[in-house]
């Protein structure tokens, strides 16, 4: 009682309404999942289990894809209202994907806040590893992907650490208290540690 959360299963379920962050994410997640497989990190992980602080952009790990599905997720997108800050044009924002270059997506006429899309392949072994292990968040009616919990508090710990980072890693260790496993911490570590080489 009182922990804010409960484990259904497999899925984290955080006991609160949805706030207008958690609908434009939920937004953007309706379309790009019709393309692709994610794995929202950082910030928005702590944000969404009730940690007050302000935030401008929610980190999107997405594979890299294909020219093809990327301009269908692009045309898609702005269709339902978003824009590129990166480009206008789907080849345009493509050429960043390809060098594994972020780029970012608000809605119309807006600068904030926006998904930052980040994608990945096999060469970034941390964010793949965590890619591939993901834990399942519902807010309400919105179930999103989210890295483990030991291995998203040791990232900003070990590899962002920055003030608030380590206020976020300090309330997800405090919120999660009787979730989190010692084990797993030792088992992500060495992982996470490959990011600082």
């Amino acid at each position: 009682m009182g922990k804010g959360y409960q484990c259904e299963g497999e899925v984290i379920v955080i006991n609160r309404e949805l706030t207008e962050l958690d609908l434009f994410v939920k937004d953007f997640l309706a379309v790009l999942q019709k393309y692709s497989d994610y794995l929202i990190v950082s910030g928005f992980v702590s944000i969404s289990t009730g940690r007050t602080r302000g935030t401008e952009d929610v980190d999107l790990l997405v594979p890299v894809m294909s020219t093809e599905k990327f301009k269908q997720l692009f045309d898609h997108l702005q269709l339902g209202g978003f824009w590129c800050y990166q480009a206008d044009s789907a080849e345009e924002a493509y050429s960043y994907i390809r060098n594994l270059q972020n780029i970012r997506f608000a809605k119309v006429n807006e600068m904030f806040p926006n998904m930052e899309v980040i994608p990945i392949n096999e060469t970034k072994k941390t964010k793949f590893f965590e890619f591939n292990h993901p834990q399942k968040m519902r807010v309400h009616n919105f179930e999103f992907k989210i890295p483990p919990l030991e291995f998203e508090i040791l990232y900003k710990e070990l590899v962002l650490s920055g003030v608030k980072d380590i206020a976020d890693a300090k309330h997800l260790r405090t919120f999660f208290a009787d979730i989190l496993k010692k084990e797993k911490f030792k088992e992500y570590e060495s992982i996470v540690r490959l990011e600082l080489r």
